[in-house]
């Protein structure tokens, strides 16, 4: 009874806070594993295999499209796993709070938990958690500050390298080694391995433009 008047009165204890954190940082952390392995690993498998088509029929356009795509979907997906592998860093840190609360039964002030933090707050699928969370260590004396918003610069030269690399890999698969090389933008068309239809061209554009829909909800989060 004293101990819910207290909750009442005082709120959760240090010990109630940092377990609620952990959780949080947990069920979280399985959301980003679910988008990465069910959405975002399946939305890019479909896009390789129209990849694969438009190179057959020698499309570079629409090819290196698609590889742009999946290059970005690549890119992604290695952030989501990242800042997966940054909630479980976070997460450890929190259980050393722990075990340190029960020796001098109060919160210490964490750098590491405050960089860390910082490195997801640009992530959309997890940003407004991150702030809440933010807001709730610094009023528990964790972290001295905020969370600031970081600018990412996005590398398009990178994104049209890996494209030419992606494409070069797929004409290289289905030669069996016998042909690579993705054409240089504004270059040559791709070898065209099998001629298209003009019913099977107004398909593959819908199917792009399809696809590319479904990538760009999944990569803006």
């Amino acid at each position: 009874m004293l101990s819910a008047v207290n909750k009442w009165v005082y709120g959760p204890t240090p010990e109630e806070r940092v377990r609620k954190w952990r959780q949080t940082l947990r069920k979280e952390g399985r959301q980003l594993e679910r988008e990465v392995r069910q959405k975002l690993d399946q939305a890019t498998s479909k896009t390789r295999t129209s990849l694969k088509q438009v190179a057959k029929r020698g499309d570079q356009k629409s090819a290196r499209i698609l590889a742009k795509e999946i290059v970005r979907s690549n890119k992604q997906r290695d952030r989501l796993l990242k800042s997966r592998a940054t909630l479980n860093s976070i997460d450890m840190q929190l259980q050393h709070q722990l075990a340190t609360l029960k020796v001098t039964g109060s919160l210490q002030k964490s750098s590491d938990i405050m960089k860390l933090s910082n490195r997801l707050i640009n992530l959309p699928q997890i940003s407004a958690t991150m702030r809440e969370m933010s807001m709730e260590m610094t009023k528990a004396g964790i972290m001295d500050e905020m969370l600031q918003d970081v600018m990412e610069d996005v590398e398009e030269d990178d994104v049209d390298a890996e494209a030419d690399e992606e494409v070069d890999k797929v004409l290289l698969e289905l030669t069996d080694g016998k042909l690579s090389a993705a054409a240089p933008a504004g270059g040559e068309a791709l070898p065209e391995l099998e001629a298209p239809t003009a019913e099977r061209e107004e398909e593959d554009a819908a199917d792009l433009e399809r696809m590319q829909k479904q990538l760009d909800g999944l990569l803006r989060g």
